[in-house]
């Protein structure tokens, strides 16, 4: 199977948008990334202390010493003023590690190849909850879908979701072929909504390249998921809430409040996710602002918020403030991509968007 869709402007720019945005969004959400201590309402608390609402910038210090003490103990290399580089974080390993499958096993990869990339590549502590049930049934000889399932608790949770960027950068204009490369990779970890999140964001991002407007990308986005599951009707509720001019925290509020499953399961987070990028209409620090601020898994909302976002806006036209500090470096727990540039990274997608899902697959180029 090849991609009929024609490359859309400006491509290079927007995937670099993306992976920019992607690690920017992560960074912004990681101090603060624990949904049962980091209510929305303790988000807000936070930055009215510190004078910065709104939201424009990464987070500001702490202004207290019980702010300091409940952030995660990373937020020192998150914060303004102390950003020199990405740090290290999940959300922004396994975009490395998609990149580095489709470069060495193609667009025809095969759920045992995932599973194989991850013992080869990725260190066992450094996967949480789905990922590392999945990784210790791997390790212990069970082949997918039994990884996904056995002894397993967190199949529906957002880890699969997180995953989802490089099919969609990949397959720009093409959400149902990025679908159908996310539920792959998903199925090695997940189940059900957890499989659906995948599967929505790819197309989502996928649809982001060509879409008039980012309501026209969720639109399209839930084309690819069964339209009767629960995270096709909470999206769809979120877009009901804002099309009625309900304010941005009554809606995240509303749809949080009906989503069960914890602060790390795939629905509510997938409310906030959808709130932050209707209520962002299209506005890069918008977005990410009110994405993070809606809590639940900030760093995980952020970063696929930042990455629908950077691919609409774009790398040049990204405000300084948010690309800048990242000083075009990747820090990454993946094996042999520690110190990779983010420009590099981009323009290795950039290449696999092109190629086309044909022959043999990529070399992987250094770093």
């Amino acid at each position: 199977m090849s991609c009929d869709h024609p490359a859309p402007a400006g491509l290079a720019d927007r995937i670099h948008g993306g992976w920019l945005g992607r690690i920017a969004g992560n960074m912004l959400g990681k101090p603060v990334e624990q949904g049962e201590v980091w209510t929305r309402e303790r988000i807000d608390g936070y930055l009215r202390r510190a004078g910065a609402l709104p939201l424009t910038d990464y987070l500001p210090e702490p202004a207290g010493e019980a702010d300091a003490a409940a952030l995660r103990p990373e937020w020192r290399a998150c914060v303004r003023g102390r950003i020199h580089g990405s740090c290290r974080d999940d959300d922004v390993d396994y975009t490395v590690l998609g990149l580095h499958l489709l470069e060495t096993r193609g667009f025809g990869f095969s759920t045992e190849d995932v599973g194989e990339l991850w013992l080869l590549r990725l260190p066992y502590l450094q996967t949480f909850t789905a990922e590392r049930a999945a990784y210790r049934n791997l390790a212990t000889g069970l082949r997918p879908p039994l990884t996904a399932t056995y002894d397993n608790p967190y199949q529906e949770w957002i880890g699969a979701l997180i995953r989802a960027d490089v099919f969609g950068w990949t397959c720009p204009g093409d959400p149902v072929r990025a679908a159908g490369l996310a539920r792959r990779d998903a199925v090695l970890s997940h189940t059900g909504n957890g499989v659906y999140g995948a599967m929505w964001a790819a197309a989502l991002i996928a649809a982001a390249f060509t879409a008039p407007t980012v309501r026209a990308a969720l639109d399209t986005a839930l084309g690819v998921i069964p339209g009767s599951s629960r995270l096709a009707r909470t999206v769809r509720r979120v877009m009901s809430l804002h099309e009625t001019g309900l304010a941005w925290a009554d809606t995240v509020a509303t749809a949080t409040g009906e989503s069960a499953g914890g602060w790390i399961h795939t629905v509510p987070n997938a409310a906030v996710l959808t709130a932050g990028l209707l209520y962002g209409d299209d506005d890069f620090t918008r977005t990410l602002a009110l994405t993070v601020r809606g809590g639940l898994d900030t760093d995980s909302n952020g970063a696929t918020a930042g990455s629908v976002a950077g691919v609409r806006t774009g790398a040049a036209a990204l405000p300084g403030r948010w690309k800048d500090p990242l000083q075009d470096t990747v820090r990454s727990a993946v094996f042999g991509f520690d110190g990779a540039r983010i420009s590099a990274l981009a323009e290795r997608t950039v290449r696999l968007a092109t190629a086309g899902s044909q022959g043999p697959p990529l070399v992987t180029l250094p770093p």
